[in-house]
């Protein structure tokens, strides 16, 4: 019989700060985290020859962590922040707050062979990327640096947290473009269910805004180009004037233990891990298939592993990024799982099926806020379900001044703006990525449900 996986701890570093309280605090007071581009005065001109002007950056100043802002002296070693790239300062910061949170140390040699370390990151280190082949171009191969490859590698995350804590356990990345984070998470509880771990740190850290990324994702045609404006308002899921997300940056991570493990050390738990789906569209590399067909089987793998029906889930927090094609795909597979249910499913879970009025389902997007944060949005998203039950809160998707068309398919309530209270027992939370990959996790509020 498979073990309980519950969540102990949780770490953040997103656009709104730095910090749990703090991007928590912002999200549910509707404030967006956009800006200009151009602001970034180093490289404004580079900034200035791609469509899309708009992004999120992580907030940094001296003051740091204090004030809810970035500085890496807060994090990382002297003389350590040379050699990590910029994604893996983040993932280092978020695990020690993960960790911190949940009062967790592996003081023996057995707890830290049982615990292990699951982060992952769609893109990595782009810029340094990027100036090591413009060093060997100029001036050859002595002016490439050494710590070139450690800096590139998309491990390294996970290889930098569990060589600061001694932790011997699974040490393992993921990498599935968007879809990064979640899966980190759910593969990190699939460990913990057979077997191979007690306690994993678990999430997803992305840090490559940079002109190259966002002229990229430009000639893609998946970036919004018609606010530069107004960034604040560029990001906007399920509305009817979206055109393409906004690029994001920063970092998640959870502390994920086996239940007994929890309760035998008086943790504080804050769900439970109860289902985890995937599946693939086998469709197109960047646009989902109309039906929504892809997200839909993971959202009923997720739910058949949880033995939850879909008339119980109380807050789905969407991938929608505010593409077109992805937030009404996105939409139209949540409609069809709430609203029909699962025809190919009998087990006695399942049986009594109870219709609901679509005004019933409860749908945002917090990308509105942030934007979107590639590898790393999974496991922050995942966080912001977590919380979300926790305090009895769902989290607004900002900018949704006029519903998606066509009109009779968005009329769930996507929490338009402002936060609304209501109690959240059962969660789930969507990823999508390039490739067709999708994941679903299903989360529970008490672990005596």
């Amino acid at each position: 019989m498979s073990r309980r996986v519950v969540v102990t701890g949780i770490g953040l570093i997103t656009p709104l700060g730095v910090g749990v309280n703090r991007t928590w605090t912002r999200l549910l007071a509707g404030e967006s985290a956009i800006v200009s581009t151009l602001t970034r005065e180093s490289e404004e001109p580079k900034y200035a020859t791609v469509p899309s002007k708009v992004a999120g950056f992580v907030p940094t100043s001296e003051s740091g962590y204090a004030a809810g802002e970035w500085n890496s002296r807060d994090w990382i070693a002297p003389g350590e922040e040379r050699r990590m790239g910029q994604y893996a300062q983040y993932a280092m910061a978020v695990a020690e707050q993960a960790l911190r949170d949940a009062e967790y140390v592996a003081d023996t040699e057995t707890a830290k062979e049982r615990t292990g370390v699951c982060i992952g990151t769609g893109i990595g280190n782009l810029y340094d990327t990027y100036q090591s082949i413009l060093s060997f171009e100029k001036d050859g191969y002595r002016k490439v640096s050494p710590l070139m490859v450690p800096r590139m590698l998309l491990n390294m995350g996970v290889g930098y947290v569990s060589m600061k804590y001694g932790f011997k356990g699974p040490n393992h990345a993921v990498t599935t473009a968007c879809t990064t984070g979640l899966h980190a998470i759910g593969d990190a509880s699939r460990f913990i269910k057979f077997g191979d771990a007690d306690v994993m740190v678990a999430g997803g850290a992305e840090a490559c805004i940079s002109p190259y990324a966002l002229a990229g994702f430009a000639r893609a045609k998946s970036l919004s180009a018609d606010f530069n404006d107004n960034p604040a308002a560029a990001s906007r899921p399920f509305d009817k004037d979206r055109n393409g997300f906004v690029m994001g940056e920063g970092a998640g991570a959870v502390v994920l233990e086996e239940l007994q493990h929890a309760l035998d050390r008086g943790a504080k738990i804050y769900g439970e891990i109860r289902g985890y789906g995937l599946s693939g569209d086998a469709h197109h590399i960047t646009a989902p298939p109309s039906s929504g067909d892809g997200i839909l089987l993971s959202m009923k793998n997720a739910l058949r592993q949880a033995g939850i029906r879909p008339c119980d889930i109380d807050y789905i927090n969407a991938h929608a990024t505010s593409t077109q094609q992805g937030d009404a795909a996105e939409n139209r597979a949540i409609r069809r799982l709430m609203l029909e249910g699962v025809d190919d499913v009998t087990t006695a879970e399942w049986n009594n099926f109870k219709k609901l009025n679509a005004s019933e389902i409860n749908i945002s997007s917090t990308k509105g806020a942030i934007g979107h944060l590639l590898g790393a949005a999974g496991a922050v998203e995942t966080i912001f379900a977590i919380l979300a039950m926790r305090d009895g809160v769902l989290p607004p998707t900002i900018n949704l001044d006029n519903l998606g068309e066509p009109a009779e398919e968005f009329t769930c309530n996507y929490v338009p703006n402002m936060a609304q209270k209501h109690d959240v027992a059962y969660a789930m939370s969507n990823s999508s990525g390039f490739g067709g990959t999708n994941a679903t996790l299903c989360l529970a509020r008490d672990v005596s449900m």
